[in-house]
C-alpha cells in the first residue's frame, strides 16, 4: 500500500512524497486524512498530486488547506492532478487585482 501526504482534512488531493505511484497501486493517506483508500489510475511522480475524491470541473483544488487552482475538467478519485487538469490561480497576472484591497 502506497501513502500520500495530506495536511488538512479538507484537502481533496494528496502529495506523493515517499515513493512514486504506479497505475493500479492502492493508496492511503498520512496526515489529518487517514480515512481514504483509492486506486491510482495513472503513474504519479514524486512531488505530484493524486485526487483523493472526485473533483468536478470548475471546483477548487485544495492542497495544504489552500486553493491551488480550479479543475479544468472532471477529475476522478485516483487521477494524477497536475497542469493538464488544473488551471492554476497562482502567479496569474490577469487575476492579480481581483480581491486586492482597493481594487475596483
Amino acid at each position: 500500500m502506497k501513502k500520500v501526504f495530506v495536511v488538512y482534512a479538507t484537502d481533496n488531493v494528496g502529495t506523493v512524497v515517499l515513493e512514486p505511484i504506479q497505475a493500479g497501486d492502492h493508496v492511503t493517506c498520512n496526515g489529518e486524512r487517514r480515512d481514504i483508500e483509492i486506486v491510482a489510475h495513472d503513474d504519479i511522480a514524486y512531488g505530484h498530486k493524486i485526487a483523493l475524491m472526485d473533483i468536478a470541473a470548475g471546483d477548487t483544488v485544495l492542497k495544504y488547506g489552500l486553493s491551488i487552482g480550479s479543475a479544468s475538467c472532471d477529475i476522478r478519485a485516483g487521477d494524477h492532478v497536475h497542469t493538464h487538469n488544473v488551471e492554476s490561480n497562482r502567479g496569474r497576472g490577469d487575476l492579480a487585482d481581483r480581491g486586492a484591497v482597493g481594487a475596483e
